[in-house]
């Protein structure tokens, strides 16, 4: 892999953002491991001197949306609990009112969601 990418991309960006981003993965990584303070901070700190040291505007912007939600990857890094569903369920609305095509009763926009809701959960019935 690295071969590939310092030969096909002279300038580095690519291998150097690369980089960055197996420091993100091995910063969320510590959650498995229990997210433990000193390994938090360590990988917080590589990754972001790695960011830093880039000069990349894509990966400083980047280092700065990790610092903006920090205080919800932590959370996260300590205690393993996400917003995973509540994301889940307003995605499943948001596409389920851009395909309505602008129903007029509410009351059927609302059936529409909850039939987008339940699918996954219904039980196949035998004809």
């Amino acid at each position: 892999m690295w071969n590939g990418l310092v030969d096909g991309d002279p300038s580095s960006q690519i291998l150097t953002a690369w980089i960055a981003k197996e420091e993100l993965r091995a910063l969320l990584a510590t959650r498995r491991t229990g997210g433990h303070r000193h390994e938090v901070s360590r990988g917080l700190h590589r990754f972001n001197v790695w960011c830093a040291d880039s000069r990349l505007p894509e990966l400083e912007r980047l280092a700065g949306t990790i610092e903006a939600w920090w205080p919800e990857v932590l959370g996260f890094l300590q205690t393993g609990i996400t917003n995973a569903g509540t994301e889940s369920m307003n995605r499943t609305v948001k596409t389920a009112a851009r395909t309505a095509y602008g129903f007029r009763n509410l009351d059927n926009q609302r059936r529409r969601v909850r039939f987008a809701r339940a699918r996954g959960h219904r039980r196949a019935t035998a004809c």
